[in-house]
């Protein structure tokens, strides 16, 4: 009951080309207690790390989510898809498919999934090259995972698009 109240659209996961090619993006890292989250710049040509999402329930988390999109104007959402080292889905596959439906339902902007495969071991790689402590990088490593999604993405799309 509580997503009928936050649904604004019909439920379709985009594809990746149907990204904007201009304006910020979004990444989010999700995971059972945190979500990482990342955003790019405007020319869609850098992605940075920003303060993790805690997640409690759903709607904490749209509501969050959403006056992200707004503070940042994003133009699109990226959701990290965990698949196994072989390609294959997980449950926490599954997880991050319905959170994407759940947000193309509840936002006005594509959502789209991307590989995230061992995003979170380069990601503690980054922090400690860069010096943090072990204690600092768990308190990083979900949204410099993220930032890692959104480059891949960015990547890609400087690939695909003349």
């Amino acid at each position: 009951m509580t997503q009928d109240l936050y649904t604004t659209n019909t439920s379709r996961v985009a594809d990746i080309s149907e990204l904007p090619r201009q304006g910020r993006l979004l990444a989010l890292d999700p995971g059972t207690k945190r979500v990482g989250v990342a955003i790019s710049d405007e020319t869609q040509t850098v992605a940075r790390p920003l303060e993790r999402i805690e997640r409690t329930s759903w709607k904490r988390l749209l509501e969050k989510v959403r006056t992200i999109v707004s503070e940042f104007d994003a133009v699109g959402l990226v959701i990290g898809l965990p698949l196994e080292s072989d390609g294959t889905e997980s449950p926490m596959s599954a997880e991050a498919r319905d959170m994407a439906r759940k947000f193309s339902l509840s936002l006005d902007i594509p959502v789209v999934v991307e590989d995230e495969r061992v995003t979170s071991y380069a990601a503690k790689s980054r922090l400690w090259e860069r010096g943090f402590s072990i204690e600092e990088s768990r308190r990083l490593v979900d949204s410099e995972a993220a930032a890692i999604i959104l480059s891949d993405v960015l990547e890609r799309l400087r690939a695909e698009r003349p």
